[in-house]
């Protein structure tokens, strides 16, 4: 008798992509978190030089992505150009570091459009450590936040998949990820809101709706660089993080978290937190 067809069913695949990456990501995060964390508790010019050197970083990627590399003047002037108006503003010169980020026009308008992006979040950060209360647990909530969301996006996303939240941006991202992204940075907000030095009354509810409002920032900045990268047909900004890939793959959440957390604070009476806007 012939041999009858295996009719076994194939197992099926995982909800949504794969866990290749996993390792490279928790290595670098290893690495990154400690030595970004120093530099946001020690403040004064160590704080303002790690975030010059990513404003820089990322102004090199954005114009390389257009073909502008450090090998040539245009690519040059735009990390050269984003160094300054970090500089202009760690040395307390507002006003100044605006006016450069206005005059980056001259390197046309896409190249501008990065300096403004990555001038806006640079200049973001260093106005919440600088001149918000307290300077670095606002800058931890932040990036508590945004961290978050991005890790319990890329985890829920792999575990539970499900339909596509924007398909034609970037086909790995689903609603499960942006939920579970989502949630995991309302539930990181309200402890650290709570446990803040100078905690105010309903700090532990304000911490949730503000941890939610920075996820959901993060995730727009998210699905804009990836629409960037697909309009300019590349799959990373760069190279130099390993399982992130540039230093744009990893902030791109805080390109818009940061000034929507910024413009917040300016809201909050005395210098509060950003997430007591609306108090008096």
């Amino acid at each position: 008798m012939p041999d009858q067809p295996d009719r076994t069913p194939a197992p099926p695949p995982p909800p949504s992509g794969n866990w290749k990456d996993l390792r490279a990501r928790v290595l670098s995060a290893a690495v990154l978190v400690p030595l970004a964390a120093l530099c946001v508790w020690l403040g004064g010019l160590v704080y303002g030089a790690m975030i010059v050197l990513a404003m820089a970083g990322m102004a090199a990627e954005w114009a390389r992505m257009f073909g502008f590399g450090l090998d040539v003047r245009r690519g040059q002037l735009c990390l050269a150009w984003a160094a300054a108006m970090g500089i202009a503003a760690v040395a307390g010169h507002w006003g100044g570091a605006l006016l450069v980020m206005a005059a980056g026009l001259v390197l046309g308008p896409a190249l501008w459009a990065g300096q403004v992006a990555i001038g806006c979040a640079g200049l973001s950060l260093l106005w919440l450590r600088y001149m918000s209360e307290p300077g670095a647990g606002v800058v931890l909530f932040l990036v508590a936040c945004v961290a978050l969301s991005d890790t319990g996006a890329y985890m829920a996303g792999r575990l539970f998949g499900g339909p596509k939240l924007a398909p034609r941006i970037s086909p790995a991202k689903t609603w499960s990820g942006s939920i579970g992204g989502l949630c995991c940075a309302v539930v990181a907000g309200m402890p650290v809101a709570a446990l803040m030095p100078g905690a105010q009354p309903g700090a532990l509810w304000r911490g949730a709706v503000f941890g939610g409002l920075v996820a959901i920032a993060a995730q727009v900045g998210d699905l804009a660089e990836s629409a960037l990268k697909r309009a300019r047909g590349v799959k990373d900004s760069g190279t130099i993080l390993p399982g992130h890939g540039g230093l744009l793959d990893r902030f791109d959440g805080l390109l818009v978290a940061a000034p929507v957390a910024a413009l917040l604070s300016l809201g909050a009476a005395g210098g509060a937190a950003f997430w007591y806007v609306g108090l008096h």
